[in-house]
Parts: structure tokens; sequence; C-alpha cells
């Protein structure tokens, strides 16, 4: 009787939670539209806060969070909900021109290090999806290339098993490149190596160290990656290349 009243229990829980994120989001939408947009980003970061909490995030829930606080005027908060939506939904285009829009916004312009051009033709063909979606089409080239593989083994004509044995082999790279993509997606949204700075005028140092020489200074919204941490103090990187120490209480991680 005790197991059934704790799945009861449970299932009451989670249908209420579901509800209440509903109900909240229904208000933020509607708070957002009647521009009362400090109300509306109270009720999402809730929303937020009960989905990490749960295990279970949102890229649609991060992009509305960023509108709000764009139009709040808030844009290091803004690109920081962009970034994050990104993260989960790197193909979002919509999101991805906000992005851009809101740095706009912001202080510092730091023009990134050159990168060789398929570096960059890979990236962008990898944020297409997501890592769920590589996922699956990995999945999809791997059960073409078995259907391959059986052509090549299983057929007596010449040209069936040329055909065959080629396709296999390009389906098996483009296999190990869709499980690379996706593999990659998912361990940057779980290690989260990059940062937005949070604060009007961040110091950056030679050193973990508030008496070390100052480098130069960052300002809120501009992005950074982490290199590593030292106790309160983080190692960041630019998009120039440039590198230095800054207090964790500068920037808030993506």
């Amino acid at each position: 009787m005790e197991r059934v009243i704790y799945i009861f229990t449970i299932l009451f829980l989670s249908f209420s939670s579901v509800s209440f994120a509903q109900n909240s989001l229904e208000s933020a939408s509607q708070a957002y539209r009647g521009e009362d947009y400090t109300k509306s980003i109270q009720l999402y970061e809730q929303v937020v806060a009960q989905g990490i909490h749960e295990g279970r995030e949102s890229a649609d829930i991060y992009y509305n969070l960023g509108n709000a606080y764009f139009r709040n005027g808030d844009m290091a908060k803004a690109i920081l909900n962009y970034e994050r939506a990104l993260l989960l939904n790197p193909g979002d285009n919509d999101t991805r021109h906000n992005l851009r829009f809101a740095r706009t916004r912001i202080e510092d312009k730091i023009d990134a290090s050159d990168k060789f051009f398929l570096i960059n033709w890979v990236n962008g063909f990898k944020n297409m999806f997501n890592s769920n979606t590589w996922a699956s089409v990995g999945i999809g080239l791997f059960i073409a290339f078995l259907l391959a593989i059986t052509a090549y083994f299983f057929t007596k004509k010449i040209w069936i098993r040329k055909t065959g044995f080629y396709a296999a082999l390009v389906l098996f790279v483009f296999m190990l490149i869709a499980n690379g993509f996706a593999f990659n997606q998912k361990n940057n949204r779980l290690n989260r190596n990059t940062g937005i700075i949070m604060s009007a005028s961040a110091s950056i140092m030679t050193s973990p160290d508030a008496n070390s020489q100052e480098l130069f200074r960052l300002h809120e919204g501009t992005k950074v990656r982490i290199n590593k941490t030292d106790g309160n103090w983080i190692e960041i990187e630019i998009a120039n290349g440039s590198v230095g120490w800054t207090s964790k209480e500068n920037l808030e991680t993506i």
C-alpha cells in the first residue's frame, strides 16, 4: 500500500510541477506581450530554475528569457541566455540573429583570431543541428552502412558488390563525422567551459592575485573561454587569444 501511495505521490508532484511551469510560462508570455519585462523575466527565471533542478533545460525558454532581458536593457543577461539557448539548439537562426544584434549593443568589440577557413566551415556545418539530431543521423547512417555491407557480402552481381563496397566506405566515414559532431556538442553542453562577463568593468590580471599587474579590462556582455580555476580566480581567454585571470564574481558560466 505504501508503494502505491508513493507512486501516486510522485505522479502528483510531477503533474503539479508541469502544471506550475506551464502556468508560469503563460504568465511570463502574457507579461512580455504587455511590456512588463521585469515580471516576465522573474517568471521565466523561475521556470529555468525549476528545469535545472529537475535536470531539464529548454532552448525556447532561454530564448524567450533572452528577449525579455534585451527588451529590459540588460544586454549581458540577454547574451548569456541566447548563448545558453544555442548550446542546446545551435541551429536556431532566430537566436543566432538576436545574439549578433545584442552584441552590437555592448562596449567590447573584440576581433577573433584568424582561423583556417575549413575550421570555420566545419563549425558552421556542425552547428546546423543539435547533438540529438546528429546522433539520430549517425544511427541512420549506421543502418545504411549495414545494408551496404549486406549487399556486398550476399550479392553475386559484381556491380552491386562494387556499389555496396564503396557506399559502405562513404557511409562509414559520414557516420563517424555525425557521431563526432554529436559527441562534441554534448561535451560542450556538459562541460560548460565558456562564460559571459557580468560586471560593468572586470579587471583581467597576469596571475590569480589581486595585487598582480592588470593586463586589460573587459565589460559586461563579453564572451570568454574558461581555461582553469584557482580558488576564487578563473583563467579566461578572449576571442583574440589574449589570456588572463579574473575573479569568479565577474562572470557567469554559459
